[in-house]
């Protein structure tokens, strides 16, 4: 019998899943949550879980803490298994770093940390409508990995979405966000608007209520396509 569990990983004690995790509880999910920084162990197979997803976090892919490296070298795991895997930001960031990849500062001190313009490729298109415009929250970005299949681009950072098999797949942006998500993230990380290229906080605000409606229907879409719901899985279709 398949299982119902998503293993979701957070690396912040007060870090929630966000509006990923109620999707896949609506589609009758359980969220198993690990936060391997605060000394959660990882599974060693996926045979419990249909699939995991990987958040993301103040510290770098680059970082040399113990549980950066562990969760990198774990990424086998779904992969080998050929398991539904997802990483955002951070968690794509250390897909790219998993797969030989290099994780990068912009070279100009560029960052991306508000609402920006997103473009789909053709293998994109294939898959489903992409937003024109997405949020993001981040310094650091990513080459596309060998043998990885890219999705969607933007025009600060290049690579923003890839397919890595027919299960894995990376997201530098954040679909996951809720209203007070990012009331959090405009307060407690202000300073990170004071960055090259940053928008500040009304934008942030006003941009939600333009542009999230598309966001919401790229994430349905992308969670049917992805790992569909407990009682009839992508797999199964």
């Amino acid at each position: 019998m398949a299982s119902n569990k998503i293993l979701i990983i957070l690396h912040q004690e007060t870090s929630t899943p966000g509006r990923v995790g109620q999707r896949l509880v609506e589609r009758g999910f359980e969220l198993d949550i690990r936060r391997p920084p605060l000394g959660d162990a990882l599974p060693d197979t996926l045979d419990g879980h249909a699939g995991a997803v990987m958040f993301g976090g103040p510290m770098s892919a680059n970082d040399g803490d113990e549980f950066v490296k562990r969760e990198i070298d774990w990424l086998e795991v779904p992969l080998k298994e050929n398991r539904p895997f997802l990483g955002i930001c951070l968690g794509a960031q250390k897909l790219v770093r998993h797969l030989g990849g290099t994780v990068w500062f912009h070279p100009e001190g560029q960052v991306e940390v508000g609402y920006y313009p997103l473009y789909s490729t053709e293998a994109g298109k294939s898959l489903l409508e992409w937003p024109d415009m997405i949020y993001q929250w981040h310094r650091e970005g990513f080459d596309l990995p060998s043998g990885a299949e890219l999705l969607a681009y933007g025009d600060v950072y290049e690579n923003q979405a890839f397919r890595y098999g027919d299960k894995a797949y990376a997201f530098q942006f954040h679909t996951e966000l809720t209203l007070a998500m990012v009331y959090k993230w405009t307060v407690k990380g202000a300073e990170r608007m004071n960055l090259p290229g940053a928008q500040q906080r009304k934008q942030h605000l006003d941009g939600r209520m333009a542009y999230d409606p598309a966001v919401r229907t790229f994430l349905d879409g992308f969670l049917n396509i992805w790992i569909g719901t407990a009682d009839r899985p992508v797999e199964q279709r």
